[in-house]
């Protein structure tokens, strides 16, 4: 944490330009840990000078040097694992087990999907008419990226700028910046040239905003909140730059009367409540065909009931705390408002878990009887907070699920290959997972609707970083 006061510009730890700070809180006992620098406008300004020059050579580069470049990344990557997972550990709450087999993983099985992907790569491509079309890298890009999943969002975004000989600026989340001082770290290391990473730590409303209007920058990555991420649009227009966005989602999980239901309906908790429900993909809808609704909704309350809540330091299955107070008081807030709204409250409810009095923890919590007009099936919570909500048919349960502003992610649990098939064609989601069926690194990640545009991971990741140019007569 000894870089935390610094940014990290053209291949060195600089002093910022701005004096503003803030401090840096461990979740589980909310006490202060570190403090970090808060950018401004002029501290953009040199980070975007230095991506602007090393885009002069480094966008010449050879496929070969980019591949050896992300190899050398994944040596020290390795190397340095443990500290990944502990930085989140103490940073954003993630248990350590969890922290290590999801949260740091990402590090190197994102890295490895890029590599696979590069080397697939066609940069250039002689057409059936004899035409040559090129692939080229777009020049610098503007990274801002959340602390829900703090390496994973970085990495989906800085390795692929490396690997197609882009340049970028990244504002990672001022809530979790040990992480991302981290990877800086590693990218020196690995020998990343002077320029071609920077980082910049500070808020949205300032060094976001100064990032995505600036003229120097031709394309945008963010992942957060539709509406931040409409924020980064807005800013991103006068200059036409490219923008790719992933944003909220309220993931529909349609469960039928065919499938193996004390199963899946146990793993759909589990997975809802992973990372303490703060994915923006969690399965937070549950649509339970009405057959097997009453089965259903005991099943649910018994896996939120032996759902552990625990301490991050310790090794285990359990969930940790949520990432801050404004966080555990709008995941209360909303959990008021389902009581208000009349849903039936099965599990859980306000207050912290018993033995818990600092930290931000609350009780894995599960409604059922939700119709989908209120608010918490209808507004993202991003919290351990389950919705059960009930169908009589696949074609009610397709309304039902697609009824929503927002399109990352849809689970299906059913023994029916058939049905299974043709909800995968009907939900209108960039994902939909079938009995548990996981994403795989090098898959593209991204949503509909309000949800985002563009992908990330893999081939279709480096895409949305590359120009194509038709040359004639070549």
């Amino acid at each position: 944490m000894d870089n935390l006061l610094k940014f990290y510009i053209n291949g060195e730890w600089v002093e910022p330009v701005s004096e503003e700070t803030m401090p840096v809180l461990n979740p589980a006992s909310a006490q202060q840990i570190g403090e970090v620098a808060l950018g401004n406008e002029a501290d953009i300004d040199r980070a975007v000078a230095a991506a602007s020059a090393a885009f002069g050579h480094y966008g010449q580069s050879e496929k070969s040097e980019r591949l050896d470049l992300l190899r050398r990344i994944r040596e020290v990557s390795e190397r340095r694992f443990e500290e990944l997972a502990q930085a989140m550990r103490l940073e954003m709450g993630a248990p350590i087990t969890m922290a290590r087999e999801a949260q740091a993983d990402a590090a190197i099985g994102h890295l490895d999907g890029f590599i696979g992907a590069l080397e697939k790569l066609e940069e250039q491509q002689r057409f059936e008419n004899g035409e040559v079309l090129l692939r080229e890298p777009i020049g610098v890009c503007g990274l801002i990226t959340p602390w829900n999943w703090p390496i994973n969002q970085v990495v989906l975004k800085v390795l692929p700028v490396i690997a197609t000989g882009c340049t970028c600026v990244l504002k990672p989340s001022e809530h979790t910046p040990i992480s991302a001082m981290l990877y800086a770290e590693i990218l020196h290391e690995a020998g990343v040239p002077a320029g071609v990473f920077n980082l910049v730590n500070g808020v949205g409303p300032v060094v976001g905003s100064a990032l995505s209007r600036h003229p120097g920058v031709q394309m945008m990555s963010f992942t957060g909140s539709t509406r931040a991420g409409t924020a980064v649009t807005r800013d991103a227009a006068e200059s036409v730059k490219r923008v790719i966005l992933e944003l909220g989602g309220k993931s529909p999980n349609l469960v039928f009367a065919d499938c193996d239901l004390e199963e899946r309906v146990t793993q759909s908790v589990a997975e809802c409540m992973f990372n303490t429900g703060q994915s923006c993909d969690a399965p937070t809808r549950l649509l339970v065909e009405r057959a097997c609704y009453d089965e259903a909704v005991e099943i649910a309350r018994r896996a939120a009931a032996t759902t552990e809540v625990g301490d991050p330091e310790q090794e285990g299955e359990h969930i940790g705390p949520l990432f801050d107070q404004i966080q555990f008081d709008r995941v209360q807030n909303m959990i008021q408002v389902g009581i208000d709204e009349g849903a039936n409250l099965i599990a859980g409810g306000l207050g912290r878990p018993a033995g818990f009095g600092a930290g931000w923890y609350v009780r894995p919590t599960i409604f059922a009887d939700v119709n989908n007009a209120m608010r918490i099936a209808r507004e993202e919570i991003f919290g351990p907070v389950l919705t059960i909500i009930p169908f009589d048919t696949e074609e009610e349960a397709v309304a039902i699920a697609n009824d929503t502003p927002y399109g990352l992610a849809a689970y299906v649990q059913t023994g029916n290959p058939d049905r299974a098939a043709r909800l995968s064609r009907s939900l209108r989601a960039g994902a939909v997972h079938i009995n548990g069926g996981a994403y795989e690194y090098g898959s593209p990640f991204g949503g509909y609707k309000a949800s985002g545009n563009g992908r990330e991971g893999g081939e279709m990741g480096l895409e949305d970083l590359l120009e194509t140019k038709m040359v004639h007569g070549l």
